[in-house]
């Protein structure tokens, strides 16, 4: 047999054995740190008597939840943060205030639109108009029309988006009945189904038409994630107009508050505004662009036109 090879298998036994012994060690070693960790007891002063295990008391322990408390805790976040509403089933995907700034319609992903009465911002618990969208869709966003009893939402299902326009209906006042009675619960005023070729909507934007020589109507964008947004009628759901932003994709749009200018985000870095130009009769009569806003870096993400 070759020296060489002797030597070498030798050198590899012998290497063998040390790294044996050694990881045995190191395996007895921490066995014996997870048995301390374990069973911290057996380490403890065996002079102090050890106590009997009580059975915990959720009375005992449990403290009143009282709305003071709430307000304490949200105050730790933020100093301007009054209250929280809840009462969701799911995640929220759409909020619009009133024009008022007294109500607040949220769209959820459990197929309800909730309109908050907001009269008491720091109120102990909110009443709330209840909605429910048509069977087989959820709402993903919703806007106001022309006062705060009157509400749009955009619903998604599997064949596309529609469009809804919820209405209270008036109380019919007769003599004889002098007991009150509960509001009736909005209903379907109009809607509208397949819009923007089956393309989810991304955004509801709602604004009074009072520039020129506007009717004073809400006028109701909804932009989809494609390139196209149309534009509304609140009251009567009628098609105003349409708009392509020929830039593969949007991001959001919205409408300055006294319904003249239309903005829109999309994948570029830039922002598109067009006019809403309307005839005497207080219609709309065409929609023509204006202005390319550049300077932004990244795609846009949010905007908002504030009121002059």
């Amino acid at each position: 047999m070759d020296p060489v090879i002797a030597v070498a298998a030798l050198s590899v036994a012998l290497g063998a054995v040390i790294a044996f012994f050694f990881f045995k060690n190191y395996l007895l070693k921490q066995r014996s740190e997870v048995q301390t960790i374990a069973k911290p007891e057996l380490h403890s002063d065996p002079k102090k008597p050890s106590k009997p295990s009580q059975p915990i008391s959720r009375k005992s322990h449990s403290k009143p939840h009282s709305h003071a408390s709430d307000k304490d805790q949200n105050k730790r976040h933020h100093p301007l943060d009054l209250n929280t509403l809840k009462g969701h089933a799911d995640s929220v995907t759409g909020l619009c205030f009133s024009s008022d700034g007294r109500n607040l319609a949220t769209a959820c992903a459990d197929g309800l639109v909730r309109v908050y009465k907001l009269e008491d911002a720091s109120s102990k618990s909110f009443k709330f108009l209840r909605i429910n969208v048509p069977t087989g869709g959820h709402p993903i966003a919703v806007a106001f029309s022309d006062d705060a009893s009157s509400v749009v939402v955009a619903s998604q299902n599997l064949t596309g988006c529609s469009l809804y326009m919820y209405g209270e209906e008036k109380l019919k006042t007769s003599n004889e009945s002098k007991q009150p009675t509960k509001p009736p619960l909005p209903q379907i005023k109009w809607e509208h189904h397949k819009i923007h070729e089956k393309q989810a909507i991304l955004t509801l934007s709602g604004s009074t038409a009072s520039y020129g020589t506007a009717d004073g109507s809400t006028i109701i964008a909804s932009c989809s994630e494609g390139t196209d947004i149309i534009l509304w009628h609140g009251r009567t759901g009628k098609v105003l107009g349409h708009v392509d932003t020929n830039q593969l994709k949007n991001t959001m749009a919205t409408i300055s508050p006294n319904g003249r200018f239309l903005a829109a985000a999309a994948f570029t870095a830039d922002v598109k505004v067009w006019e809403i130009v309307y005839s005497k009769d207080g219609l709309v009569k065409e929609v023509s662009n204006v202005m390319q806003l550049k300077g932004h870096r990244f795609v846009i993400i949010l905007m908002r036109i504030q009121k002059l």
